[in-house]
């Protein structure tokens, strides 16, 4: 296969020494804020310089996280597991954030939304899109994997005189907009979040599916599912599946953007509503109304929605010290019949529910740590919150004995 990655299989992309991407921080998620009238702002906004989860959550909710589930998920009121009854066509899921955007213009609560859409004559390539109806809100339906730098349309906000805004934003440009919430000049602000994993540069995310599927010209939508398998749509309808045991990472270790391995909010802790699937079964979505703005967004949907209670199976704890020590050596790939081995295993004894939402997140918190201070040892205090440190604690003897050093001493020693 002739194409690679956008930079070497042991590097990481999207610096900010890209073109593109000159006079911004080193580490930089394209989020769009510097191609706004913001920019000036951006040393007091960029998660990247500093991480002000805290004093946002502050502001926002008059408190830090409860110990427990809140240190993983964020603040919320009200967490619920549903979908709707009628599906969207073409959605993501089963429509829910399609459906609330257009409901908040119909009900003339927002004058616009800003969301992503996919470039004309591409299936995958976002643009960002400033939607004032529902028909092109209705017309980004659907899963985009890719940067896009969505804030930078505040400048059409501003030009339209916009007062009523609701944006639906991956985390970072979620933090952003609340660290700058004040700058906008907005009478109403909607914050629809969805959960937020390495997202990659649309060339790499091509580069991805052609080392993942048999067909990759013909997948129309993909997801990472709770079954530990990437579930991959293709034009005719059937699902192709592929067991995360079987990817090949030593051929995709160059894709995963630097800003999205230093970042430590998959679960978009800081939105209003966070709506994603990683704590629900198979086929259902997973809901976290934040504030109270959040469930009055949730209350618009439930007249629409399935609903179900939420659960946990299984014990996250057993693989977690096997993962940490594949954090430091990845290993060898097994033989297929193991891998065949491993997957069921995971899907019938795995975590579930709830079980496995923790898990995926503490996976990435504890991978991402590792790669802060491996990579960016000197931004360790400035930009790894303070819930990350509590949230891995459980892991503290299994991860020091593989790293020679507990992690966070010093930044729990600075809190105390």
């Amino acid at each position: 296969m002739d194409q690679g990655p956008s930079k070497g299989l042991h590097d990481v992309s999207l610096m900010s020494h890209d073109r593109r991407l000159q006079g911004r921080p080193r580490l930089c998620s394209d989020c769009g804020l510097c191609d706004s009238f913001l920019r000036p702002q951006m040393a007091e906004t960029c998660l990247f310089v500093r991480n002000r989860a805290d004093e946002i959550e502050q502001r926002l909710h008059g408190r830090l996280r409860n110990p427990g589930d809140e240190m993983r998920f964020g603040i919320y009121r009200e967490q619920t597991i549903a979908r709707m009854r009628r599906p969207v066509a073409d959605a993501q899921w089963s429509g829910m954030i399609t459906t609330l955007a257009s409901r908040l213009l119909e009900r003339g609560e927002v004058e616009a939304v800003i969301l992503t859409g996919t470039n004309p004559g591409t299936r995958f390539q976002p643009v960002p899109v400033l939607a004032r109806t529902t028909m092109e809100v209705r017309a980004c339906v659907g899963n985009k994997p890719s940067f896009s730098p969505n804030l930078g349309l505040l400048d059409q906000v501003r030009e339209a005189g916009i007062r009523r805004l609701a944006v639906v934003g991956t985390s970072c440009q979620v933090q952003m907009l609340r660290q700058a919430q004040a700058q906008l000049g907005l009478e109403h602000l909607d914050l629809i979040g969805i959960p937020c994993s390495d997202n990659v540069t649309h060339e790499d995310q091509q580069f991805f599916l052609a080392t993942i599927s048999r067909s990759p010209a013909t997948v129309v939508h993909y997801e990472f599912m709770q079954d530990f398998s990437l579930w991959l749509r293709h034009e005719d309808g059937h699902i192709e599946r592929v067991n995360y045991i079987d990817f090949p990472m030593d051929q995709l270790q160059g894709i995963f953007p630097s800003a999205c391995l230093s970042c430590f909010d998959y679960p978009n802790a800081l939105s209003d509503i966070t709506i994603g699937y990683m704590g629900a079964p198979l086929g259902w979505q997973w809901v976290l109304a934040r504030t109270a703005r959040g469930v009055e967004l949730l209350d618009l949907l439930r007249p629409d929605l399935e609903v179900r209670p939420v659960s946990a199976a299984g014990d996250r704890t057993r693989g977690m010290p096997r993962y940490i020590q594949m954090l430091a050596k990845r290993p060898a790939k097994p033989p297929k019949l193991i891998r065949q081995l491993i997957a069921f295993l995971q899907r019938h004894r795995g975590p579930r529910g709830l079980e496995f939402a923790r898990a995926i997140i503490e996976m990435k918190l504890l991978r991402n740590y590792t790669h802060v201070r491996e990579k960016f040892p000197q931004l360790e205090a400035r930009i790894v919150p303070y819930h990350v440190y509590q949230s891995i604690a459980p892991y503290t003897q299994e991860y020091a004995a593989v790293f020679g050093r507990a992690p966070g001493e010093r930044a729990i020693a600075d809190q105390v």
